[in-house]
């Protein structure tokens, strides 16, 4: 069962087409990351899907509804721009909203959740007085304290440390285990590989990717090389076949120019230096994005939805 279906949705600001033509399909159950360059069509996405702006064309269906113009239930929703009531104490602004949502036993869950986050000794604090990354997990679990059936998170992870980060990772994948279908936009590919079910990418407001990481990595093909040699990039310079190179300082990354023979690249560098880590890979997902958003890159890059 799809629980989200967008269907040639289109916005336009002006002349320029924030969103064009895009079609969309989110199973139940599922975590969807939403990836793409700043200014690509993502945030415009989300934000109808919330009704936050209406789509020029198109239809857009939350829980098999058409969502245009209705009030949206059992949908939770953590914007980019985060905005808390300042004045409130941490604690009563959580239950202020989970009674909007008519969360039941409301105080125990609150102090459940302000536990869980290591938010206790701010329970009767001002909001006024969190720093960024506080104010952040107030607002995330004022987002999935009635554990939505969707979940639209956009950049949940920004700006938190590792800790908290990892927190909030486990509980999406909690809501996800109980039933919650999630939408997270991200720019951390990392992120997106290890968690989201489906991908979905947006270039210059079209669809240029959708499906699983392993369905999206089948269409660039097994034309990485991993490396780790002693003489690191050094090692790589002038070998023909050779189409870029990444370099993270104690890895590369090597992308193949079309018909060449890993083998003979791995020949020719072990002719200069040692080299105690080799492998034959699809591209990463970091290194698809880059692909395809760099802006000297085209659209024979991109193949074809």
């Amino acid at each position: 069962m799809n629980i989200i279906e967008l269907e040639g949705i289109t916005k336009t600001y002006g002349n320029h087409k924030a969103v064009d033509d895009l079609t969309l399909r989110v199973p139940k159950g599922s975590i969807y990351g939403f990836i793409g360059p700043n200014g690509s069509g993502k945030t415009t996405t989300i934000r109808m899907i919330m009704n936050i702006l209406y789509p020029d064309s198109g239809n857009i269906k939350l829980l098999g509804k058409e969502s245009l113009g209705s009030t949206l239930e059992n949908v939770g929703y953590l914007p980019e721009e985060r905005g808390l009531y300042k004045k409130m104490k941490v604690k009563d602004l959580i239950k202020f909203h989970g009674e909007l949502k008519m969360v039941k036993d409301l105080d125990s869950k609150a102090d459940t959740w302000l536990r869980k986050f290591d938010l206790s000794k701010w329970a009767d604090k001002k909001v006024e007085a969190l720093s960024k990354g506080m104010s952040q997990k107030v607002q995330f679990i004022i987002t999935v304290i009635d554990e939505p059936e969707i979940i639209i998170l956009d950049e949940p992870f920004s700006g938190l440390d590792p800790v908290n980060a990892e927190i909030i990772k486990e509980v999406i994948l909690k809501l996800r285990d109980n039933g919650s279908t999630i939408i997270f936009s991200t720019h951390d590919m990392s992120v997106a590989e290890k968690m989201c079910d489906y991908i979905f990418m947006i270039y210059q407001g079209k669809k240029v990717l959708d499906g699983t990481l392993s369905s999206i990595q089948e269409k660039f093909g097994h034309d990485t090389i991993r490396i780790q040699a002693e003489d690191g990039v050094r090692a790589v310079e002038g070998i023909p076949g050779i189409e870029k190179v990444n370099d993270f300082g104690q890895v590369m990354e090597i992308r193949m120019a079309p018909g060449t023979d890993s083998q003979d690249i791995l020949n020719t560098i072990m002719s200069k230096t040692r080299v105690s880590k080799f492998e034959l890979t699809a591209p990463s997902l970091n290194d698809i994005f880059i692909r395809i958003a760099r802006p000297e890159n085209n659209e024979d890059h991109v193949p074809s939805m």
